[in-house]
């Protein structure tokens, strides 16, 4: 038995501390362009709304939704085409995923809300910025996606290829992208879910999204609008693409590097990636 117990201690060791008893609701509602999109909602106090990345479904912020919606009232959205949202053959751009977090906004009457971007989330955020300005937001977090200042050839050529294997083998591509995103080991059923959920994401609209943003050489216009209080939170060895063009056009934002997390930091290292947004929440102006 202790030799049991010594084997299972680091499995539970690894597992973020979430509150069990979490009532978290799934909600549907219809965009203007009478897209059915799906979110989940917890929590109540001053709001914080989570984005997900190319790909994944909302509950893969689920260390996030547990832990914040003691304190917060917590919107974790399946953007259009992704998780169990309507998976509709046009939108798929950050123009229209961008607005598609105004009217949810809206529509849930959300004031003074946190809004958080995980990779491809990044850019929809920062197109946000752009076309609709900080109204009824109270602070951007931009984790571990892109905001190039002018285009890196080498990267294009690399999402080009990547978008090859989308549309030759997207099981397998799916399988190895997917295991990519972490750096610490994860159970293999957690594993198969977001395998399952990255799929259900059609071939051509993945491409779609994901061109809209690599195809923007220069995001410099957009960060130019953010007028809220930033925190960037990415890995280290991505500094260069993830932080320094954001801190470059807004010297302000706050910077925190994971060392020794993978591209799901928010779920490699759960335990800080919660207790960094928490500290930025507590010391943002009162709204």
């Amino acid at each position: 038995m202790l030799r049991k117990l010594c084997f299972l201690l680091p499995l539970i060791l690894m597992q973020p501390a979430v509150a069990a008893d979490v009532d978290v609701k799934n909600g549907f509602f219809k965009t203007s362009d009478g897209v059915k999109l799906q979110y989940l909602e917890a929590g109540s106090g001053p709001p914080i709304f989570f984005e997900p990345g190319w790909s994944m479904p909302a509950w893969i912020w689920d260390p996030q939704i547990k832990h914040f919606a003691e304190h917060f009232p917590v919107v974790a959205l399946d953007p259009r085409s992704q998780g169990d949202s309507e998976k509709p053959t046009d939108g798929n751009s950050c123009e229209r995923r961008a607005q598609d977090i105004k009217e949810l906004v809206e529509h849930l009457k959300l004031d003074h809300v946190v809004l958080v971007g995980w990779s491809l989330g990044v850019p929809e955020l920062l197109t946000y910025a752009e076309q609709f300005g900080g109204s009824h937001i109270r602070a951007y977090v931009l984790v571990d996606g892109f905001a190039l200042d002018k285009q890196d050839p080498q990267f294009i050529v690399a999402m080009i290829g990547m978008y090859k294997q989308v549309q030759t083998n997207r099981r397998e591509f799916t399988e190895k992208f997917v295991r990519s995103m972490y750096k610490k080991p994860q159970p293999e059923e957690y594993i198969q879910r977001v395998v399952a959920a990255s799929l259900k994401m059609p071939s051509d609209s993945a491409v779609a999204a994901s061109v809209s943003a690599i195809s923007r050489s220069n995001w410099r216009p957009a960060l130019a609008r953010v007028d809220r209080p930033v925190l960037v939170m990415c890995q280290a060895k991505l500094k260069s693409m993830a932080a320094d063009p954001i801190v470059s056009a807004i010297p302000s934002a706050r910077v925190e590097l994971f060392e020794d997390a993978g591209h799901a930091l928010f779920v490699d290292d759960a335990h800080r990636f919660n207790a960094l947004l928490d500290d930025f929440i507590q010391h943002l102006p009162a709204p």
